[in-house]
């Protein structure tokens, strides 16, 4: 009888350990990942094409989720008041970093409230003209733009939209005067630009390279330190003589702060494994989009170093939403 309780008993320790186990294998259930921005978006597109991939590594669904609204503050309020346990990630982009100044009673702290990932994407800008403006090069729109200042009008999609803040950015480092022309979106933006009504305007990699095959534009730089992968052959801002001009509009995961640290690394290694994918790379080269990837810990010290950048644009503008 001793034997058979011994047994019995050691028995139940090892199915107690194994469902033990069993429950602490990260993910045993779907990962929701909540994207600010509508489907269809840069973000959202993004996003589906690389957390199909990770749920494929880790053998469990990553359910894309559109919280829209607030300029994206919505679903990062959702994402830092969630449970840190992995199963609840933000899909964020650089507004998350302009959003901090430019929105800053949210509720919520994007450095204390969220624990980096990896910095996973981008999709640089590119500095167009309208041929009317006469100009050529940046050197020459940066003369005709302080010997005309507030004469030349700047298209972009919207307040505190990328193309707008390196509109902004721009101007503080060149010290030029620009009429700032928003639009709700980029494709009226665009339009009244082709048609003249305006004169320049930082438009995203895809967008821009659809519309400069037509001759209709003048593509003078991209915006990013390193060239665009849509456009190899234009310079940058840094190379024409801006100095660490840098943006665009980047794409991070983060969670929740508290989230244990193995799965933070755990889903660091697999986003950055499904970004070296063919699959992956071909389908962002077709949308534009440029890999990157990342460390938490650089992913970390990249977030801190745009917010930083931002505040000083946000507040030299004197932007406010």
């Amino acid at each position: 009888m001793m034997r058979w309780g011994v047994l019995v008993t050691s028995l139940i320790s090892v199915l107690f350990a194994t469902s033990t186990l069993a429950q602490d294998v990260y993910p045993n259930r779907p990962v929701r990942v909540i994207v600010g921005l509508g489907a269809g978006s840069s973000t959202d597109v993004t996003a589906r094409i690389i957390m199909q991939k990770m749920g494929q590594a880790l053998g469990q669904t990553f359910v894309v989720e559109n919280r829209t609204g607030a300029g994206g503050n919505i679903a990062t309020g959702f994402v830092a008041n969630a449970t840190a346990d992995g199963y609840t990630l933000l899909f964020g982009s650089a507004a998350t970093t302009v959003n901090v100044t430019l929105a800053p009673s949210t509720g919520f702290d994007l450095v204390k409230d969220f624990a980096p990932v990896a910095l996973l994407a981008t999709v640089p800008n590119i500095l167009v003209v309208h041929p009317s403006l006469g100009v050529k090069t940046l050197e020459e729109l940066i003369a005709k733009a302080r010997s005309k200042p507030d004469e030349i009008f700047y298209a972009s999609s919207g307040n505190g939209t990328s193309p707008h803040l390196s509109a902004e950015l721009f101007k503080l480092m060149t010290g030029v005067k620009l009429v700032h022309v928003p639009y709700q979106g980029s494709a009226q933006a665009m339009q009244d630009l082709i048609a003249g009504r305006t004169n320049m305007m930082f438009v995203p990699a895809p967008t821009a390279i659809s519309q400069l095959k037509s001759g209709g534009l003048i593509a003078l730089a991209s915006t990013q330190l390193k060239r665009a992968g849509a456009a190899p052959d234009l310079p940058t801002m840094d190379e024409l003589g801006l100095k660490g001009f840098d943006t665009g509009v980047w794409f991070g995961l983060y969670a929740p702060a508290g989230t244990p640290k193995p799965i933070i690394d755990q889903l660091a290694r697999v986003a950055n494994e499904a970004l070296k994918a063919e699959d992956v790379r071909t389908a962002f080269t077709s949308q534009g989009i440029d890999v990157i990837g990342s460390t938490p810990e650089e992913f970390s010290i990249y977030v801190r170093s745009e917010i930083d950048k931002w505040a000083k644009v946000v507040n030299a503008a004197g932007l406010k939403r």
